[in-house]
């Protein structure tokens, strides 16, 4: 039986365009390197000449027989080859100059969406930029050209909403994209109301990325019913599900503590850890155990706040009152211009609030006496004694507070601050009991210009009630120290005292690797050069927090990318070790940055935005809390520009 014959395909035959053809048949090489006609413009799928030369006679014979073979031919040629240029170069220049309008679309979005903005201000910085390049580019040659540009942005509030919500997209696929590369993540849950009573779950993740630590917003939902365990848990299950996220890489739950969230048999966590293959760690929030144990005063001491806010309330609610307070504040040449509202739902509020009271104190008992209002508690001594404690002790509360507070907390810092705290507690209570009043300024002071008696037991056993409910609670973050410090110093870590259920560790392998790190010099020196890094640190943070430079903070490096940098320069060789060190260092020990999602969310969707669909919300809320930065240029490229008309 006779072979079929393969047949031959052109492309196989690797032709390539010559350069003699744009002469004799007016064809040119396009980028693609086939052969395209000047005349008609006509594309041609393969480098064959003999397809050019018959289309060439064919389809252009007037132009054959009126510039013949030779110097016209080829001065013809030319002219169509510099015409065709032309015309590339003005597309080129169009599409660049789109491709930058763009962009610059964009960048305005994302600015207007990191500052919790309205879509609307979009056409109002373009009217700003229009009226101010005017005048900044009065005297350039090219204004018109500038203006021309900054017209064409556009920057309508459709637009801004659209980029907003492809750049929301694009940094989700970066964050989904991470999470896929990681073993260990933690999640921290929390829910609020947003200002038309959504119940809102915000889901942040942190984990170890290839560039460090992160800590991001996963989704905002929405619960349009019963706000219950279930509820919340099906909502955040379906959104893992979404991105794909398995369930067996979270080791590690953090929750505000409510009833919805700890429940024993329909609470949140308890319904997921039905779903989780493996043992996980759970915590309370540290932010909300410590507040919580500052509300163990007893009753008298919880009206003289009682007292404070009625007397503030009675000053500020009446527009005559407070404007003659103010007044009258000017006129004694006070160190404060007013008084402080007290909110319940800021942390640092009360303590605040009392300080500011105290200061004026003197000042509020003369306006009150002036307006004829009578309180005798503001004359009692055993009421200014509570005052002045309660004032003494909300502000070394307030300083621990802001101690926990900040995104990217380490989670073993943030316990070293709470138990040292119940340390000081006891020093507190010696303090009484030498009746010397150290840490007690404010008392010292009424009791130096009045010569009080100062019931020492009564304010010792307020001290010590609270040092008990401090031991009493953080338990979870106290059982797993060892294995929080542990990031910190692994060369003094004991295999027995760690907790590896929650991290799919091999014991044995750590076991090894752990011993091999702790005999070699070069990663003892290692480690030992982090604790002096970290020191400096410390050192840096305690001499800001003296002068109460709290934002300057901020500024600071922080502690857990030092660590994550020392431990990502170990060798892959000690694979077990670096599990677990990244493990530990995304764990949540607080809420917070729940919390500060919820005050960024109120003022996206305030009264004037309450029409703000879910979409959107999340959309603008993870632009302004994400360390994503959005691939802007991929974005203007994927898009046809539509200048603005």
């Amino acid at each position: 039986m006779a072979t079929k014959k393969k047949q031959r395909k052109t492309e196989d035959e690797n032709r390539e365009f010559k350069v003699e053809w744009t002469e004799n048949f007016a064809f040119i090489q396009n980028l693609n390197g086939l052969p395209t006609c000047l005349i008609c413009k006509e594309k041609f799928a393969h480098n064959k000449k003999s397809n050019l030369e018959r289309h060439f006679t064919r389809k252009h014979a007037s132009f054959s027989t009126k510039y013949p073979t030779g110097d016209a031919r080829k001065k013809a040629v030319q002219e169509l080859q510099k015409s065709q240029e032309s015309s590339t170069s003005v597309f080129n220049n169009w599409m660049q100059s789109s491709s930058n309008i763009n962009m610059a679309s964009f960048v305005f979005s994302q600015e207007i969406a990191k500052r919790g903005k309205p879509y609307t201000d979009g056409e109002y910085i373009k009217k700003c930029l229009i009226n101010a390049s005017e005048e900044l580019f009065r005297d350039f040659k090219n204004k018109a050209d500038i203006l021309k540009r900054i017209k064409e942005l556009p920057l309508s509030a459709k637009t801004i909403k659209d980029r907003t919500i492809k750049m929301c997209s694009n940094i989700t696929t970066q964050n989904i994209e991470d999470l896929k590369l990681v073993s260990a993540l933690s999640i921290a849950v929390d829910e609020s109301c947003d200002i038309n009573d959504t119940a809102q779950v915000s889901l942040f993740v942190r984990f170890m990325s290839h560039s460090g630590p992160k800590e991001e917003l996963l989704g905002l939902l929405p619960l349009k019913g019963q706000t219950r365990g279930e509820d919340i848990a099906n909502a955040v299950i379906e959104c893992m599900d979404k991105h794909h996220i398995p369930l067996d890489k979270i080791v590690s739950i953090s929750t505000d503590g409510a009833k919805s969230m700890t429940g024993v048999r329909k609470g949140f966590v308890a319904i997921l850890k039905e779903k989780i293959n493996h043992e996980i760690l759970v915590y309370h929030c540290i932010i909300h155990q410590e507040a919580l144990c500052a509300k163990t005063f007893p009753d008298e001491i919880c009206k003289v706040m009682e007292l404070v806010i009625t007397i503030i309330n009675f000053i500020l609610a009446k527009a005559l009152n407070h404007r003659q307070f103010k007044e009258f504040l000017f006129e004694m040449e006070s160190e404060y211009a007013d008084l402080l509202l007290h909110n319940k739902v800021r942390w640092l509020s009360k303590g605040n609030v009392l300080k500011r009271f105290a200061s004026l104190f003197p000042e509020i008992k003369a306006f009150l006496l002036e307006k004829g209002v009578h309180y005798p508690e503001l004359t009692d001594d055993q009421w200014i004694q509570n005052f002045y404690f309660m004032v003494d002790v909300t502000s070394h509360l307030n300083q621990l507070n802001r101690k926990l507070q900040g995104k990217g907390n380490l989670i073993l810092s943030m316990l070293e601050e709470v138990i040292t705290f119940e340390k000081k507690l006891s020093i507190f209570a010696q303090d009484f009991e030498r009746e010397t009043l150290f840490h007690f300024p404010s008392l010292l002071k009424h009791r130096q210009e009045n010569n009080s008696s100062i019931d020492k037991q009564h304010f010792k056993t307020i001290i010590l009630n609270m040092r008990e409910t401090f031991l009493s609670r953080f338990q979870e973050f106290k059982n797993s120290r060892a294995t929080l410090a542990f990031v910190k110093n692994p060369l003094n870590a004991t295999i027995t005292e760690l907790k590896f259920s929650p991290f799919e560790i091999d014991i044995g392998s750590f076991e090894i690797q752990l011993q091999d790190l702790k005999n070699k010099e070069i990663w003892r020196s290692k480690f030992e050069r982090l604790c002096v890094e970290l020191e400096i640190l410390e050192k840096k943070k305690c001499d800001l927090s003296s002068q109460h430079k709290w934002s300057a903070l901020n500024d600071l490096e922080k502690e857990e990318m030092i660590i994550f940098n020392a431990w990502n320069s170990i060798p892959d060789s000690y694979d077990q070790l670096k599990k677990l060190a990244f493990a530990v260092l995304s764990l949540f020990g607080s809420t917070y940055i729940c919390e500060q999602s919820f005050s960024s969310m109120n003022i996206i969707k305030s009264k004037l935005r309450s029409r703000l669909i879910d979409e959107n919300l999340e959309s603008c809320l993870k632009l302004k809390t994400t360390t994503y930065k959005p691939d802007l240029l991929k974005l203007s490229k994927e898009m046809q520009a539509h200048c603005s008309h």
